[in-house]
């Protein structure tokens, strides 16, 4: 996959990429006083507006302020044009997925798919086979993370179809941008984005239970301790609806009703930023106080949309992505524009046989881990590490997959020594109402720890702004 990283802004001889060609003279030309002084007004504005992430399980203080780098990632209109092509394919691939495993499960008769892969996993709900959503729609909103390495090729590293979060650093990293420097724009033809939370509204509004012609739309949250709680929050207001919690809504009648100053009001359409587990203590966790009671009950029967609906976890495992090619052909009839990065699954004994003898080389990440926890990375693990996490493969395999360590993509990003390459990934956010929309870009994570691979805001990564060019 390489060993010297594929570098966003210079070719291997070192020249400036076409589409980077502005930037870079803007840059040459800017003194480095006023690039610091911007850096530390942008760190000013994103602690006042309250940007923060919170960190679990740190001593420090839970809230943390996700750093921003002012070096955009920069991508010229034709890569977007394939990217956002293979987005919409894979994003449609996995909601016919998802509606067959819970009705006719004819990929898993095919066998396409080992069926005891989804039917035992424990993000598959049987509780949702056969119900009937609103246009077949499971993921609503879909955050695909992607990475460039080699010669510059693009892989999907993951597909994120449960809560995925991180659209609002990508609408705040921009507003700060033009903020700081709206020459860049007046001389960049820049995609706009900050029209995201309309196409977001507008989608879920497409999906309201049938005859409802002005439904009422709810975001909810698991509440103020939650890691994303300012994206949720954030994301109500931008709408212009309401932010509720478990408790502001109950369930009568097989109908979801908000509790509200002025009484009742039915809610047709909740954007849920809660986990399955958690949403309905009558079917799913006794003790969770998040949730709604009779939630499943009034979902059953139609009168109202959850979005993402309930079960979407199964296709985002770790162990279903190696599959994920494979729906786009049995589907859609098509080979896919977007390749996944290739993997080993470990339920597999030649895979496993192969991965223990490589670890040093490898990245294994579990199953159904997230936010680059409980994972790998070979070549940046000692001895030790590697040897106390193949007792772990060797005592579950199935719980594992392994890919080759890929040599992101590396871009200009400011340090403390002055501007150095950082790793990154790109996570656009794919929307599916009446049609499959995104907007262009997506938020790129930085590896801001020198040689890092892990661009997760939870181990310490921070974002950029995006741009697509528009010629």
């Amino acid at each position: 996959m390489g060993a010297n990283p594929y570098n966003e802004m210079a070719d291997a001889e070192g020249q400036v990429r076409p589409h980077y060609r502005g930037f870079g003279q803007w840059l040459e030309h800017t003194p480095a006083e006023r690039v610091a002084q911007k850096r530390a007004e942008a760190d000013t504005l994103f602690h006042r507006v309250g940007i923060t992430f919170a960190v679990y399980g740190e001593e420090a203080g839970t809230e943390r302020l996700i750093p921003f780098d002012i070096v955009p990632r920069i991508l010229p209109a034709a890569e977007w044009k394939l990217l956002s092509a293979g987005l919409r394919q894979r994003v449609k691939a996995l909601n016919l997925f998802l509606q067959d495993i819970y009705h006719d499960q004819e990929i898993l008769e095919a066998e396409r798919i080992p069926p005891d892969l989804i039917l035992k996993n424990q993000q598959y709900r049987p509780e949702m086979h056969g119900i009937d959503v609103p246009s077949g729609i499971y993921a609503h909103i879909a955050g695909v993370d992607i990475v460039r390495a080699g010669e510059g090729e693009f892989y999907v590293l993951e597909d994120n179809l449960r809560v995925p979060s991180g659209v609002s650093y990508m609408l705040e990293d921009r507003k700060m941008m033009m903020r700081l420097f709206p020459e860049l724009f007046a001389r960049h033809a820049v995609a706009p984005v900050e029209h995201y939370p309309d196409m977001l509204l507008d989608s879920l509004r497409a999906v309201a239970p049938q005859g409802v012609a002005e439904p009422t739309v709810v975001v909810l949250t698991p509440g103020a301790y939650n890691s994303a709680y300012f994206e949720h929050a954030f994301l109500a207001q931008q709408m212009g609806i309401e932010l509720v919690e478990g408790q502001d809504l109950f369930v009568n009648g097989d109908m979801v009703f908000m509790r509200t100053t002025q009484g009742p009001r039915r809610v047709d359409v909740i954007y849920r930023r809660v986990d399955d587990d958690f949403l309905d203590p009558l079917v799913f966790r006794k003790d969770s106080m998040l949730g709604v009671p009779g939630l499943l009950s009034a979902y059953r029967s139609g009168s109202v949309t959850l979005c993402n609906a309930i079960g979407t976890g199964v296709a985002d495992d770790k162990s279903v992505y190696p599959f994920v090619p494979e729906m786009v052909r049995f589907y859609l009839g098509e080979e896919p524009i977007l390749n996944n990065v290739p993997t080993y699954m470990l339920r597999k004994p030649e895979d496993l046989k192969y991965a223990l003898a490589h670890l040093p080389d490898l990245v294994v990440k579990e199953v159904h881990g997230s936010g680059g926890y409980g994972m790998l990375v070979g070549p940046a693990s000692t001895r030790e590490q590697i040897e106390a996490f193949r007792k772990r493969i060797e005592a579950a395999p199935a719980n594992y997959i392994a890919q080759p360590t890929l040599a992101l993509s590396a871009c200009p990003t400011f340090v403390e020594s002055g501007i150095a390459p950082r790793h990154i990934d790109l996570r656009p956010f794919v929307l599916s109402g009446r049609d499959i929309n995104m907007v262009p870009g997506g938020l790129t994570r930085v590896a801001l720890r020198e040689g890092s691979l892990v661009v997760n805001s939870s181990q310490g990564g921070g974002t950029k702004d995006t741009w697509v060019l528009e010629n």
